[in-house]
């Protein structure tokens, strides 16, 4: 029982860390290179849709489990220590109110998706006719 609750603990703790990067990513004090990647671990941490659908055994849960905290954890270091440290406060106070969604991102999967889904057609048509 102890180490469900220790996952709890650390998945609540990414949550709020999701979040201030994303606080931080609206920051302007953040350096532009830090920015654009906290809004890319950002959008894919809080889309609805993931780019590896979770059904997919094994590895429709490796993005959850490795490569949102492998992004945050980058892009931590990659903000500043006094504008870190006031977004974690905000997230906190935030965090209590729900789970933000990002629905560009979203979108941005789903094309993705779609792109790939086109490209697979185009390419078993092409085998077919050959």
């Amino acid at each position: 029982m102890r180490a469900i609750e220790a996952w709890k603990q650390w998945a609540r703790q990414l949550k709020v860390e999701t979040y201030a990067v994303y606080l931080a990513y609206k920051d302007p004090r953040t350096p532009w290179y830090a920015r654009i990647f906290a809004a890319c671990v950002v959008g894919y941490a809080f889309s609805p849709i993931d780019l590896i659908p979770d059904p997919i055994p094994v590895l429709g849960y490796l993005d959850d489990l490795v490569l949102v905290p492998l992004g945050v954890a980058l892009a931590l270091k990659m903000i500043p220590t006094a504008v870190l440290a006031e977004c974690r406060e905000k997230a906190q106070a935030a965090m209590g109110q729900g789970k933000p969604t990002n629905w560009t991102a979203a979108g941005i999967i789903i094309a993705i998706w779609l792109l790939l889904a086109v490209l697979a057609i185009v390419l078993i048509a092409r085998a077919v006719k050959g």
